[in-house]
């Protein structure tokens, strides 16, 4: 019995000579890692900073307020077209070559996008953007999973939440203060500096290789040209649906049909083709399905807050970019603070039960806005900013590991592509679902408010007496003209309080997305190499 109590310990002991290799990563393998998460921070950063100052941009280049909106939709539709695209891309031209080409295109258009002269050239020149800038977000996702051993790959994946989760919370902030302040052009300008930095660093740190051109040949090209056609559509029906009441829209009815079909040929054939661009069999493995219904959820909820609060504060308490950006700065600044820690708590706690518990905080911080008024601005958005900034800064990097654990390194592309991909177009849904219920649930507040303020009603007629005569008393000479400012005043309050309930409403529709995402974390199973990870 004694002689078999050494033997168990070698045994438990075996992986042991493996833990002196995970230190000994190269100093040029994080160079590469960090690089490649400073240019994803540096994408999805670009989202939030251009929609921050769309209405300064619009205004430079003459674009009205309903085309002015494709300035972010080219960006985005490109955008959510190359992430996928990007694993095969990627083994055709090799990572270095496809990676530096895009980093290096991303800036040339940000200074170009700046110079942008008139409504036309700013669309063309974001689409591109959207392209080189799609690039650079999987492949940041794909080069932590594949150049960092399963132990380290926490502390990278943290670094790429700062892309995934603090970007979007941090853009209004920067882009309103640098709008104030420098004027919109900045916007664009301020990518110039980190871009040169990254460059730099993924043209010393990445590993020349052979570009594998024969592979065009062998491209998944139905797949492609279908996913390309499918997505397109999808995103430019989500962005512009609710601006052209959906199906009351032939443009709209239109492009949903193209879709549906193109996607579904999509789906037929990346299952049936010997090499398809994505490997869909991935999302029947437990943890990737679940992680990436999750991933999808989160994508709603973290774009559709973005969008949301900015939207409340300007229309309701009229905020201007700079001060939406100070209000918002608390969902991004503590997440600075507390992402870096969320590696040692992957090595102390179960993954689930961290990403469960942000989910829990996220969805909290929705549900404290769901009861507001008049006077709710800066100083109540406090604490559910707080709140939801420490929910973002647990959820992102743990889901990633464990929704990724046991990825093969020749599905590493699909899966990034999948993953990135799904997140962006949870927050696409989650914008035009948010846009829809503003809608809808305003007009139905104002119904139920308007029944409320009848010239029948006592209280109506002594606030249309009193406002009536506050006019008079301000210069308003005609009596009846007074009267009727009185009633257009009245109809403006209960226009601004029907949007207060609605606003509240989307609040309380953000919640219940992030409790369903908390239910299909109860689903993941513990995955064995992190936990093994986590032992030694």
């Amino acid at each position: 019995m004694s002689t078999l109590q050494p033997t168990a310990n070698s045994a438990a002991d075996i992986p042991a000579p493996a833990a002196p290799a995970t230190p000994a990563i190269s100093a040029k393998t994080w160079i590469a890692v960090i690089g490649a998460t400073l240019g994803a921070f540096m994408a999805v950063l670009n989202i939030q900073i251009v929609n921050a100052s769309l209405a300064d941009i619009q205004g430079a280049i003459g674009a009205g307020i309903d085309d002015g909106g494709w300035i972010s939709t080219s960006y985005l539709i490109a955008e959510i077209v190359v992430i996928p695209l990007s694993g095969w891309l990627a083994q055709v031209f090799s990572i270095r070559i496809y990676l530096l080409t895009n980093a290096i295109l991303f800036l040339a258009l940000s200074a170009a996008c700046a110079l942008a002269q008139d409504l036309p050239q700013m669309i063309a020149l974001r689409a591109v953007q959207g392209f080189t800038g799609g690039v650079l977000i999987p492949m940041a996702f794909t080069l932590i999973i594949t150049l960092l051993p399963r132990a380290k790959q926490p502390v990278g994946l943290a670094l790429f939440a700062l892309s995934a989760t603090f970007a979007p919370a941090i853009g209004p902030t920067i882009g309103g203060y640098l709008t104030e302040n420098f004027g919109w052009q900045y916007i664009f300008y301020v990518n110039l500096v980190p871009g040169a930095v990254m460059v730099g660093m993924l043209w010393y740190a990445l590993e020349a290789k052979p570009m594998k051109l024969s592979l065009l040949r062998e491209g998944d090209w139905a797949g492609i040209i279908t996913m390309a056609i499918g997505l397109s559509a999808l995103q430019t029906v989500l962005e512009e649906g609710n601006k052209d009441d959906w199906f009351g829209s032939p443009f709209i009815v239109k492009l949903s049909v193209i879709a549906a079909v193109a996607l579904t040929a999509f789906l037929v054939i990346e299952l049936t083709v010997k090499k398809p661009l994505l490997n869909l069999r991935l999302l029947v493995r437990r943890n990737f399905g679940f992680g990436m219904l999750a991933n999808f959820l989160l994508g709603i909820a973290l774009y559709g807050s973005v969008f949301i609060l900015p939207q409340y504060l300007a229309r309701i308490q009229g905020y201007n970019a700079e001060q939406i950006g100070m209000v918002l700065a608390w969902t991004g600044l503590p997440q600075l603070v507390l992402i870096p820690l969320v590696p040692r708590l992957m090595q102390k706690f179960d993954a689930r039960f961290i990403i469960g518990v942000g989910f829990v905080l996220f969805a909290a911080s929705n549900f404290m806005n769901i009861y507001m008024t008049n006077d709710y601005a800066a100083d109540q958005l406090l604490w559910p900013n707080v709140v939801r900034a420490i929910g973002q800064a647990l959820v992102m990097a743990p889901l990633s590991a464990v929704a990724t654990s046991g990825i093969e390194a020749e599905n590493a592309g699909s899966a990034s592509g999948l993953f990135n991909m799904m997140r962006n177009l949870g927050g696409a849904v989650g914008i035009a679902l948010l846009q829809t219920v503003l809608t809808k649930r305003e007009q139905y507040h104002s119904n139920v408010l308007m029944q409320s303020v009848s010239v029948f009603e006592q209280a109506t007629r002594t606030r249309l007496e009193q406002l009536t005569q506050y006019f008079v008393n301000h210069g308003i000479v005609d009596r009846a003209d007074a009267a009727h400012r009185a009633y257009v005043a009245i109809g403006h309050t209960v226009q601004k309080q029907a949007y207060i309930f609605a606003f509240s409403d989307t609040f309380y529709l953000l919640g219940m997305a992030l409790i369903v995402a908390l239910i299909a974390v109860f689903f993941l199973k513990k995955p064995g190499q992190t936990s093994a990870g986590g032992a030694h």
